[in-house]
């Protein structure tokens, strides 16, 4: 099965199934002498896993990283890094009614089309269960961005109608919802509740801003930092467009309003404004990369829907289970992640080629 794997230098394979036993992650490209332990891997496994908080599915898994190659007394090898996380609180009986139908808004029909066959058990590949292995992936491209003094922060700036309108970094932890603006994040966990007692979801935007990142990172035509960043955060499930920058505003401006003009900032060669979002020319310009990803509502919701079945006769379906009403606040620390995987990628490639 091809598209289980992501990168080139830095290259991250997945594997494993929702219900199956486990998932994990091997990494090819980690360089040695790199200090990792579990621990911190733990901590953004954390921030990812189900049954959290009252907004998030009640799914009960601890995601307890283990790591089975590639660190040898505290430090990485060098050798592929292999890494599992057992699944604990599969309930597949939740599903046993799914399987001779479709569910809206998942990967049903389509994955039946591409293979012949589906798990229906959670989705399967196709679950956002996945992710927690990009995660863990994601916290060693971390610990390699970090020697090269660069952070990645994402957070939710909007859920359904509601909008965050300041940005405080130092809050995103503090709030169910990992907003930046503690104001809107209480509106924000009023709107979700509101959609779960309906027996539906809610969709919003996550921003992510990237500092520290020198200019040259991403390659010309075909491999532009800001093409490599869309491919990574458009296969996350769950995400539905992406926009860099001033994004679709720029529509709206001149060229002489939305050109970034160049200034000297002691003795460094910047931007007087970010409308480009970091990148220029598909390369990092030095400033901060700055993009927006839409997150659709999830799909499984209680409320009942109209299908279609296996004999492609209509049929009617609620889903049961346990499931997120608003899966913005576990998808920001899969975003770091792979905006994280996706610069480590291209931080040893930039390497190989100037040293």
């Amino acid at each position: 099965m091809a598209g289980n794997s992501f990168g080139q230098l830095f290259k991250v394979t997945t594997f494993g199934e929702s219900h199956g036993p486990a998932i994990g992650v091997v990494i090819d490209g980690v360089p040695p002498r790199i200090p990792l332990t579990e621990k911190d891997i733990q901590v953004d496994l954390d921030r990812r896993r189900p049954g959290q908080s009252k907004i998030t599915t009640q799914r009960k898994e601890s995601d307890q990283v283990e790591i089975l190659s590639g660190v040898f007394e505290g430090q990485t090898t060098g050798t592929a890094l292999a890494m599992l996380i057992r699944n604990q609180d599969q309930r597949s009986k939740d599903y046993s009614d799914l399987k001779d139908i479709f569910r809206p808004g998942h990967a049903d029909y389509t994955f039946l089309k591409k293979f012949g066959v589906r798990d229906y058990r959670g989705g399967g590949r196709a679950s956002g269960r996945e992710t927690a292995c990009r995660v863990a992936a994601g916290a060693v491209a971390k610990k390699i961005l970090a020697k090269a003094s660069i952070t990645i922060h994402a957070y939710t700036l909007s859920v359904g109608d509601v909008k965050a309108t300041k940005v405080d970094l130092a809050v995103i932890e503090k709030n169910l919802v990992r907003a930046p603006d503690m104001d809107a994040a209480e509106k924000m966990i009023a709107r979700i509740e509101e959609a779960r007692k309906d027996c539906d979801s809610l969709g919003g935007v996550i921003e992510t801003v990237i500092q520290g990142c020198p200019a040259g990172l991403g390659d010309p035509v075909f491999d532009k930092l800001n093409a490599r960043l869309a491919h990574a955060m458009l296969s996350i499930g769950t995400i539905r467009g992406i926009e860099f920058g001033a994004g679709f505003a720029a529509t709206q401006m001149r060229g002489s309003a939305h050109n970034d003009p160049f200034c000297n900032k002691n003795g460094a060669v910047r931007t007087a404004t970010n409308h480009a979002g970091g990148i220029l020319g598909g390369i990092s310009s030095g400033e901060n990369i700055v993009f927006r990803i839409a997150v659709k509502p999830p799909s499984s919701i209680a409320k009942e829907q109209e299908t279609l079945d296996l004999e492609k006769k209509p049929a009617k379906i609620q889903v049961k289970g346990r499931h997120d009403p608003c899966i913005c606040p576990r998808v920001v620390p899969v975003v770091e992640a792979m905006a994280a995987m996706t610069l480590a990628d291209c931080l040893l490639i930039q390497r190989s080629i100037q040293g």
